[in-house]
């Protein structure tokens, strides 16, 4: 279970891939974050341009100037910062829980704020309601989502979440 938001280090990490494709600058790390999240998120300036002066001090990357480009603070990826993105891409490896539990967590709370009596969130036209048809939309979402990015059809799971576990060997005490 997380305690909170996004998993530790996932802004880090994600500055450090798109650093080995190319140089960039902050506005445009952020802006390719939200074009990575469908256009449903985007990290604060306040925490991509800390990170890439924290990666700069640490030589993991380091400023460069563009003659077409003068007034742009642009970072490239060093060879210290392929390294730690090396660490970081095994440490990402361990996260697939957080993540899930940050979907499936957020999901529980737009459908509790749907069905449970204790909400009283009043409806608003023309904004996204806490109903039953919206909460089917966030689903068919995920589900194009997935097809999309696995180029499959989506085939429905029928295993209780603790068979789930079972199967793939989660122990989901921890």
């Amino acid at each position: 279970m997380r305690k909170s938001g996004p998993p530790k280090g996932l802004i880090a990490y994600l500055v450090l891939e798109l650093l080995e494709e190319r140089p960039r600058y902050g506005y445009e790390i952020l802006k390719e974050i939200k074009d990575i999240s469908g256009g449903h998120w985007e990290p604060s300036y306040g925490s991509v341009y800390p990170i890439l002066y924290k990666f700069e001090e640490k030589e993991w990357a380091e400023r460069i100037e563009r003659e077409d480009e003068p007034d742009r603070k642009y970072f490239e990826l060093t060879d210290d910062g392929r390294t730690e993105l090396e660490e970081r891409r095994e440490e990402s490896a361990e996260k697939g829980r957080d993540f899930a539990d940050v979907i499936l967590g957020f999901f529980h709370v737009y459908a509790a704020f749907s069905t449970d009596d204790r909400f009283e969130i009043p409806e608003r036209e023309n904004e996204w309601l806490f109903d039953e048809e919206f909460s089917r939309w966030v689903v068919e979402q995920v589900v194009r989502h997935h097809e999309h990015y696995f180029d499959t059809e989506f085939e429905r799971i029928d295993d209780t979440p603790a068979e789930f576990y079972a199967r793939h060997g989660i122990d989901r005490e921890e």
